[in-house]
């Protein structure tokens, strides 16, 4: 048994709809599981949703629902989402699932009996819209809370706590000697800065069953249930367990409940977060694995949010990117190229209708898919759709733009990787225009010289859908059924393998059908 990478997105939280925001996640993650795909590795890609806490509980009851036929009626919508984006997850968690259950409380028991845990009267202020408590530090210069924590109550009741402190130098040491662990570099400095200027309160996991009854019973007090965050945490070992993984299914005593066959998952190659919840992915998190013996993910890859024209996004002033809306409009593969090409991992992006527009415009209909046109048009037309024998003449080009593009998907470098294929894609465009095959084709005596144009560009185009393929996998494999190969399996090995003389090309179509849309017209990108 050997391990695979193991990649997760944040679970979401369904008390809400999927935004830009969720789908930027899942396709970034999405994307970097493909590509490891292509490099010939076995990928287990986990995402899947958050359902239990108050928050929950309020709504349900507020729709007159039973919080778990709420949970069930919005994961349904979240799976259709997810189905939406073409992701290629392998398993979607969801914490109302009794396998979860179980290993949340096979979690709680061991740390319990390790003395992790002790009992303690909370009086103070609570956020219920966070839900957390609040400290002195919390508060505004005016006394008051950030409005980010809603309703603010005070409140004294008795509660479980996590011992955090005794473990906070050695968390300093661990990021300190592993610089890999948190990235950009910019959130590890973030995280340090934090410990070493903070003192580590001690986390409350468990909350009164007559305050919140929806939640995983604390099963050495069946008087609490288990806090959110802790519950939530967890789904990323919960599922390794649930799978066999013998690091997770030693340390916790579980057996597999999923897999016929043992899955060596743990640990996760690569957790992927948004910038919001840094703190309990790499503080709280860190420590709780180490309380439970097991190993920390190798990285927390960290993005950052998306603006629409510069501003927060809101849907009281229809301020937003409907996701669906964008892809029934302008294809699954033009928003998967867009948010990734438009933003790299780590800071803010900007979403604007003109920038959405113009990339479509000239990266994809005029770059990408003019080439793909342009030259199997000509070799329908020249060549009766047949590939004509000879050499790539950009064949130095493509090779330095393999390298770069397979080097930029191994360190998370998504916008770089297509930005070196659209170079790739700019000249074979520009070698259309210097070779003019057009006009090679109206002198017999050129016929060899206008065969090794042609062969270029259709190896060219190849190697294109290849490379292409972790971020539009459906536009891949549009150009792969054009240049008449019947079956793909989007390994970055077949980049290398040249397209065959005597190839008969396909039925050749529009990729990406130009759209003349004045930049005043909305259309469906805004809700």
């Amino acid at each position: 048994m050997s391990k695979r990478f193991y990649l997760t997105t944040a679970i979401d939280y369904v008390n809400g709809q999927p935004h830009l925001g969720h789908a930027y996640e899942k396709i970034v993650t999405d994307v970097i599981a493909r590509a490891h795909r292509s490099l010939g590795e076995e990928v287990f890609f986990l995402t899947g949703l958050d359902e239990h806490g108050l928050k929950v509980q309020q709504a349900a009851l507020a729709q007159g629902k039973d919080p778990q036929q709420y949970c069930d009626e919005l994961a349904d919508i979240w799976k259709q989402f997810a189905a939406k984006l073409e992701l290629t997850n392998d398993n979607f968690v969801r914490t109302t699932s009794s396998g979860h259950k179980a290993v949340i409380q096979s979690i709680l028991s061991k740390l319990h009996a390790a003395g992790h845990f002790y009992k303690s009267t909370y009086k103070g202020f609570y956020s219920t819209t966070a839900e957390t408590f609040l400290t002195e530090k919390d508060r505004l210069p005016d006394g008051t809370f950030d409005v980010s924590y809603g309703k603010v109550i005070e409140l004294e009741e008795d509660n479980y706590y996590f011992r955090l402190k005794e473990h906070q130098q050695w968390l300093i040491d661990y990021i300190e000697s592993n610089p890999n662990f948190i990235a950009p570099s910019y959130r590890r400095n973030e995280v340090l800065g934090f410990l070493k200027n903070n003192t580590l309160e001690d986390l409350c996991i468990s909350r009164p069953a007559t305050r919140l009854n929806w939640g995983i019973p604390i099963p050495f007090d069946p008087a609490y249930v288990t806090y959110v965050w802790f519950d939530a945490l967890s789904n990323y070992i919960s599922i390794p367990s649930a799978h066999g993984d013998p690091t997770v299914c030693s340390a916790l005593n579980t057996t597999a409940t999923a897999s016929p066959a043992p899955m060596e998952l743990w640990p996760a190659d690569i957790q992927i977060i948004g910038k919001d919840i840094l703190k309990f992915h790499t503080v709280y998190w860190p420590i709780m694995l180490k309380a439970m013996g097991l190993p920390l993910p190798k990285q927390v890859l960290v993005h950052g949010w998306w603006q629409k024209d510069g501003q927060k996004m809101s849907k009281s002033t229809g301020n937003v990117v409907e996701p669906i809306a964008v892809i029934d409009e302008w294809g699954l593969d033009a928003f998967r190229y867009y948010v990734i090409r438009e933003l790299a991992i780590g800071p803010d992006g900007n979403w604007t209708d003109a920038g959405f527009q113009s990339r479509y415009g000239s990266e994809l209909a005029n770059g990408v898919g003019n080439l793909l046109n342009r030259s199997l048009t000509m070799i329908k037309k020249y060549r009766n759709g047949i590939v004509p024998a000879g050499s790539n003449q950009l064949q130095a080009e493509s090779t330095e733009a393999r390298a770069r593009v397979i080097a930029d998907y191994q360190t998370n470098e998504l916008q770089d990787a297509l930005a070196h294929i659209g170079g790739l894609v700019t000249r074979a465009n520009q070698y259309i225009d210097q070779t003019a095959p057009f006009k090679v084709a109206k002198d017999p005596q050129r016929a060899g010289e206008l065969d090794q144009i042609l062969y270029t560009l259709a190896d060219v185009c190849r190697i294109v859908s290849v490379l292409l393929w972790p971020v539009m996998p459906g536009a891949s494999e549009k150009i792969q059924q054009q240049l008449g190969f019947s079956a793909f399996t989007g390994r970055f090995s077949e980049a290398d393998v040249p397209i065959a003389a005597n190839q008969a090309i396909g039925e050749v179509f529009a990729l990406f059908p130009r759209k003349d849309i004045p930049p005043t017209k909305n259309r469906a990108i805004i809700a």
